[in-house]
């Protein structure tokens, strides 16, 4: 231990200089030390909170912890280092070295609870639809987004009140600032309350199909932004759609139907017109017994009208199926069933028929 004295001693006589590298170091050292013991307490933190039936809430604060918490201790270790520079050299330019700390700590800070609001908003999610309970997506995600504009605004706001801004300025400013901005930038200011409608009306969510009859826009939302919609079209392209479109026209939502319409109409020729009423009540039995028909819904199964070619039976039922492609197996089901009513009574399905007039004329000269 004598050599360690000596060296104690060697250094207590040393130059400041020498002193000032020493604590440097030591800083550094503490930095290191501090982020390694930290993220062995996380990790040990996260893999007993992984462990309970009831600790989202922890898991999202102990990953918004990590990085932020790890940031904070090189903002401070560093500023304190500058600041025993400031201390030696009295240099101007290490002035700054305490409100850099001061914006440092905020942005930590402001960057921790923004990152515990999104990570809190994915473990909600998953947590509902492990025990399977419904999700508004959409719902969820404009309310996460809000409130991490509300935290990186009062964020600025702190920083500039710690850097000796008037806040009451700032805001003043921003009022004729934002008019200034707000004819400048007009149409994202239109799809930024376009998005606020889609969030507080709900005409539509994240997975569901939607289509306008307005516009050719038809396909499956997979994401809502503040500024524009994606939708996955049928043919698997992606299709952006400002979300001040959607405040001026008609948009329809299928996925939200309750029943979907077999709506058919059936055509039998002039020469079964002495079995159309037998062919109509075999139809509706038909229909009413089906499986994939609401039969509480109204049927309508009648001969409508005699059509230039044929006699028309109209059919309209409510399937209680909305799957496009289990709907169509049953519209299928009871079309081909149709058929066999239509041949089992000797009757056909009339089709336009056309006479050839020039073999009917004699040939010229005759």
């Amino acid at each position: 231990m004598k050599w360690f004295e000596a060296w104690l001693d060697n250094l207590a006589g040393g130059d400041a200089m020498t002193l000032f590298s020493l604590h440097a170091l030591l800083v550094v050292f503490a930095i290191v030390v501090f982020n390694f013991v930290l993220r062995r307490v996380l990790a040990r933190f996260g893999r007993a909170a992984s462990k309970a039936s009831t600790s989202f809430w922890e898991l999202a604060l102990i990953a918004s912890a990590r990085r932020p918490l790890s940031v904070l201790a090189w903002v401070v270790g560093i500023s304190f280092v500058g600041q025993l520079a400031h201390s030696n050299t009295n240099a101007a330019i290490l002035a700054v070295v305490h409100p850099v700390r001061v914006i440092g700590v905020i942005v930590c800070l402001g960057w921790f609870l923004t990152g515990f609001i999104g990570n809190a908003k994915e473990a909600i999610i998953l947590r509902r639809t492990a025990s399977g309970a419904s999700v508004d997506r959409t719902t969820t995600d404009a309310i996460a987004q809000l409130l991490r504009i509300a935290v990186w605004i009062a964020t600025i706001l702190v920083a500039l009140q710690s850097l000796g801004f008037s806040v009451k300025g700032v805001l003043a400013f921003g009022g004729i600032g934002g008019i200034a901005i707000g004819f400048a930038a007009k149409d994202l200011l239109a799809n930024f309350f376009g998005s606020l409608m889609i969030y507080f009306d709900r005409p539509f969510a994240v997975g569901e199909w939607v289509r306008s009859p307005d516009k050719q826009i038809e396909g499956t939302v997979e994401d809502i932004g503040w500024r524009l919609t994606r939708i996955r079209t049928f043919d698997r392209r992606p299709l952006y759609v400002p979300n001040a479109v959607f405040t001026t026209i008609t948009v329809e939502n299928p996925s939200r139907m309750s029943h979907r319409r077999v709506n058919e109409t059936i055509g039998l020729r002039y020469d079964d017109i002495g079995k159309v009423s037998a062919i109509v009540d075999d139809i509706d039995s038909m229909i009413r017994a089906h499986s994939g028909i609401d039969d509480k819904q109204p049927v309508v199964v009648n001969f409508d009208k005699f059509n230039d070619f044929s006699l028309d039976i109209v059919i309209r039922a409510l399937s209680h199926v909305t799957g496009g492609v289990e709907f169509q197996m049953i519209k299928q089901d009871i079309l081909l069933k149709i058929a066999d009513i239509i041949a089992r009574h000797g009757a056909e399905i009339a089709f336009p028929t056309r006479v050839n007039l020039t073999r009917a004329l004699p040939p010229e000269g005759a």
